[in-house]
C-alpha cells in the first residue's frame, strides 16, 4: 500500500503524512478501504486494471450529480491506474442511518434534482450497472431508449447466459408493447442516480442526506423512484418529502414495475437462476395490463 500511497501523492499533490489504511466492507464487486492521514481523510476503492472505465464513469456520475448542488455526494480525489489495479479515491463520510427527519429532506433533495430537465435522454458515456455495462447512447424518444438501451440489452444479456425459453418469448412481446405504457405519460429527461436501492443513500454525521454509487443517466425519474421500492430501505417519510415537491403521475403504480425489470433482470445475468422466476412474473404481470 505504500507505493499506492507515494502515486496518489503524485496524482494529488499532496503529501500524505503518517498514512493509516483500514478495510472497509459492504461491497460485492470492490476491495475498499479508508485512507486516514495527518491532512486527509479518503475512501478508496480498487478492481481490476481493466475495469478503469467503471471507476471514470462513476466519477463522472458523482461529479454531474454535485454540479446540480441540490444533494450531498461524496467528493471524487481522482482516479486511475496503479500496477495491476484501478481506483477511484473519493472523500470519506462517515455515514448513518437516515431518520425521519433526514429522509424527508433526501425526498425533497431528490425531487429537486429530477425537476432539472436534461436535453436527451442517454448520457455522454456508457457505464456500468453493477459490473454489467450500461449503454447510454442518446435518444430523443424514451420509450426507444428504455426498450433498446434498458430492457433490450438485459434480455440479450440473458440469452448469451442461457436464459431462453418463454423469458425470451414473452420478453420480446414485451418489449413491442411498452409504448403501450406511456399512452398518456411523456417524461422529460432527468438526471438520475441509476441504482438508488436502499444501500446507496445514508445520512452524514450531521444528519444531512448523501448519495453514492451511482450509475447515471438521463431518464425518467419514475425509474429512480420505482428501485427506491424493488429492495426496501425507504419510508414514508421520504416519499412524502418526494412527492410534496415533485408528485408522482398516476401511471407510476404500473411503470414502476416495467422498471424494475431492468433491474432484476441484471440481477439474473450477475448471480444467476434464482431471479428468473421473478423477471418471469414481472413479465406476465405487465403483459396482464395490457390486455
Amino acid at each position: 500500500m505504500q507505493a499506492l500511497v507515494r502515486h496518489l501523492e503524485t496524482q494529488t499533490g499532496q503529501y500524505l503524512q503518517s498514512p493509516r489504511f483500514s478495510c472497509v466492507g459492504g461491497g460485492d464487486i470492490n476491495s475498499a478501504y479508508r485512507l486516514q492521514t495527518a491532512n486527509s481523510d479518503w475512501f478508496i476503492k480498487l478492481n481490476r486494471a481493466d475495469l478503469a472505465a467503471m471507476f471514470s464513469a462513476e466519477a463522472a456520475g458523482l461529479r454531474e450529480l454535485a454540479s446540480i448542488g441540490t444533494l450531498r455526494v461524496p467528493e471524487v480525489i481522482c482516479f486511475g491506474e496503479f500496477q495491476q489495479h484501478a481506483y477511484l479515491v473519493l472523500e470519506f463520510i462517515e455515514l448513518g442511518s437516515l431518520n425521519s427527519w433526514s429522509a424527508s429532506l433526501f425526498g425533497q433533495q431528490l425531487a429537486r434534482l429530477h425537476r432539472q430537465p436534461q436535453a436527451y435522454f442517454g448520457w455522454p458515456i456508457d457505464n456500468t450497472i453493477g459490473s454489467t455495462p450500461q449503454h447510454n447512447a442518446r435518444h430523443d424518444d424514451w420509450v426507444s431508449f428504455w426498450r433498446q438501451q434498458r430492457l433490450g440489452a438485459q434480455l440479450q444479456f440473458a440469452a448469451a447466459n442461457g436464459y431462453g425459453g418463454s423469458l425470451q418469448t414473452q420478453g420480446e412481446k414485451l418489449l413491442e408493447r411498452i409504448g403501450d405504457f406511456f399512452s398518456d405519460y411523456h417524461p422529460h429527461p432527468s438526471l438520475l442516480h441509476g441504482d438508488l436501492w436502499g444501500g446507496n443513500a445514508a445520512s452524514d454525521h450531521q444528519g444531512q442526506p448523501v448519495m453514492f454509487d451511482p450509475a447515471c443517466y438521463y431518464g425518467d425519474r419514475e425509474a429512480d423512484m420505482a428501485m427506491t421500492e424493488l429492495f426496501g430501505g425507504f419510508g414514508r417519510d421520504f416519499y412524502d418529502g418526494y412527492r410534496g415537491e415533485y408528485p408522482l403521475d398516476a401511471g407510476y403504480k404500473t411503470r414502476k414495475t416495467l422498471y424494475n425489470l431492468y433491474h432484476i433482470l441484471n440481477h439474473l445475468n450477475l448471480f444467476g437462476h434464482g431471479y428468473l422466476s421473478q423477471a418471469n412474473a414481472m413479465i406476465g404481470q405487465l403483459l396482464a395490463e395490457l390486455k
